[in-house]
Parts: structure tokens; C-alpha cells; sequence
């Protein structure tokens, strides 16, 4: 497996970002080893708030989130994806697979030995970060989704069959404008290049480019059966778990209710709709901390 990695130099300066990289090194099953990015903010003694993000975008997301979470005393893990942010990122489009990446976080997320976990998840942050909560349920405290979904080889949109067809076919992934055209308001021209800086050139987009293919909405997909048996220990899964959705996402929008009504852990909770698009971080920060430092704190 060849490995790109990202020059540091890409990623000083950035706005609105004062946060110090942490690294750990894990193995893919073939033996190659991988440097994995993540922030960790505030007291370690505390337990651990993960936000994990999903495509294309990396930990910066939710750079106005961590903020406010440390600043209520809590402890904020924001780790970026293999392929994303300062993460290594394997050269090939073959080189990533849904299960790959859930066993890479799932090595990590062992490695740190992280307990006692309130989760934020969203877009394959969710893919992946629901997959974690049912192979470690004993390590979740509680699960906040928003954006996201586990398909089990249908629950296609028009909203993701457009972005499919467009990850595919442009000739150049345009990192900014992805995220600009995702968020409610309008980016600052420092943001949007903070969002380009993981990647230099074209090159390293194998992962970005990869992800869209890789969402199992096809019975024919790999990954189904793991999502199935994922989702028979999410029904399971009785510990706090709150959808916070936004209004304005035509890739997910609905797949909240589902949610709610088969994880056991959701009945009952302050569900809330957020103003927003895809990347709701970007439009409603303040609200998704509240949401966390309640939760958290419970």
C-alpha cells in the first residue's frame, strides 16, 4: 500500500484552529502502518466527548464545537479518517473499504482505550462511529446522530444518487465548494481553504473520491451483512441516543425517524431538528454543544 501524507505546512495558520495534532500509529491487516490524526482538548481525566466527522471534510468541521466543549470542562476527541485532514492517506481507490475503515477507528479507538463515550456523529462519521458503538457498546455512554444513517443495502436518496453521480464524474473534487454547497451559510474564504488543505492535489482524494462508492445502497454492496448484524446490537443498545438532524439535508432527511424507532435508547429523548444542511456543524456549533454538554453531563 502506498501512503501519502499531507506536508504540516498545509495546515498552519489555519483559521479558527489552535489546536494541537496528537498521533498514533496503527496497522492495516497487510502490515502497513498508518499515522492517525486526531485533536484531544481539554482535561484527560474527564470523559471523553468523540466527534467524528465524515465526507470530505476532516476534524476542522468542528473546530467552533470543540471550543465551547472544552470551555464547559469537558475532554473533546475529534479524530480524522484515514484518507482525511492529517491523517496518512493510502494512494489507491482500492485501497479503501467500508470494513477497513471501521477496523483502522476500531484499532485506534482501542489503542487510546477510550471509555465512558459520548459520541457525535455525522455522514460517515456515523457509517463508521455507529459501527464502533455496536462492536464496543460496553465503552458508549451515549449517541448523538445527525446527518447519518446504517444502510443495509437500500434507503437511497435523490440527494445521495446526485452526489454519487458528481463524486464520480468531476473531473477535479472541489473540497471547498463541497462543503460550501453543503452548509447553510457562507464559508469564509479562509474556511474553505482550511477545508483544501488536506489535500495538496488530486492525488490525495482516493479516500474522498472512494467513500460516496462505498455506501452500502445496493443489496449487491459488500458490507451489508456487517451492517445487519451491527444494527441487531443496535436494537439492543439502551443507553441515551438522540437524533439531531438539521432541516435542509436532502441526503438524509428522514432517516432520523428510523432511528428512533428501532433503538431502544432513543425513546424518550429531547430529539431536535437543528437549522442547517448537510454539515450542520457548520450552521448550528452552539446548539450541538449544548446538545453534547447536557448529554455528558447526565
Amino acid at each position: 500500500m502506498d501512503v501519502l501524507r499531507t506536508p504540516d505546512e498545509r495546515f498552519e495558520g489555519l483559521a479558527d484552529w489552535p489546536f494541537a495534532p496528537n498521533y498514533l500509529e496503527i496497522r492495516d491487516a497487510d502490515g502497513t502502518a498508518l499515522r492517525l490524526h486526531y485533536v484531544d482538548e481539554g482535561p484527560r481525566e474527564a470523559a471523553p466527548i468523540l466527534l467524528m466527522h465524515g465526507e470530505p471534510s476532516w476534524a476542522y468541521l468542528y473546530r467552533k464545537i470543540i471550543a465551547a466543549l472544552v470551555a464547559k470542562g469537558h475532554r473533546v476527541i475529534a479524530p480524522d479518517l484515514i484518507g482525511f485532514g492529517r491523517s496518512d492517506k493510502p494512494a489507491a481507490r482500492t485501497d479503501y473499504t467500508y470494513e477497513r475503515h471501521v477496523a483502522w477507528m476500531s484499532a485506534w479507538l482501542t489503542a487510546l482505550d477510550l471509555k465512558d463515550i459520548t459520541l457525535f456523529c455525522q455522514d460517515w462519521g456515523g457509517l463508521i462511529g455507529l459501527r464502533l458503538v455496536a462492536a464496543f457498546p460496553e465503552r458508549f455512554k451515549a449517541v448523538v446522530a445527525g446527518n447519518t444513517f446504517l444502510p443495509v443495502g437500500g434507503g437511497s436518496s435523490d440527494g445521495f444518487t446526485a452526489w454519487l453521480n458528481f463524486s464520480q464524474n468531476a473531473p477535479v473534487l472541489p473540497i471547498g465548494f463541497i462543503l460550501q454547497g453543503g452548509s447553510g451559510r457562507e464559508l469564509t474564504e479562509a474556511e474553505v481553504a482550511a477545508y483544501e488543505a488536506p489535500f495538496p492535489d488530486e492525488s490525495y482524494k482516493a479516500g474522498a473520491r472512494q467513500f460516496p462508492a462505498l455506501v452500502p445502497v445496493t443489496p449487491e454492496h459488500p458490507s451489508v451483512a456487517e451492517n445487519k448484524a451491527a444494527w441487531e446490537v443496535l436494537e439492543r443498545f439502551d443507553k441515551p441516543f438522540i437524533t439531531a438532524f438539521s432541516d435542509n439535508d436532502p441526503v438524509t432527511r428522514g432517516m432520523d425517524a428510523t432511528l428512533q424507532a428501532r433503538i431502544p435508547g432513543a425513546k424518550g429523548q429531547p430529539h431536535v431538528t437543528l437549522s442547517g444542511g448537510h454539515f450542520l456543524q457548520e450552521d448550528s456549533p452552539a446548539e450541538i454543544a449544548e446538545i453534547l454538554d447536557k448529554i455528558a453531563k447526565a
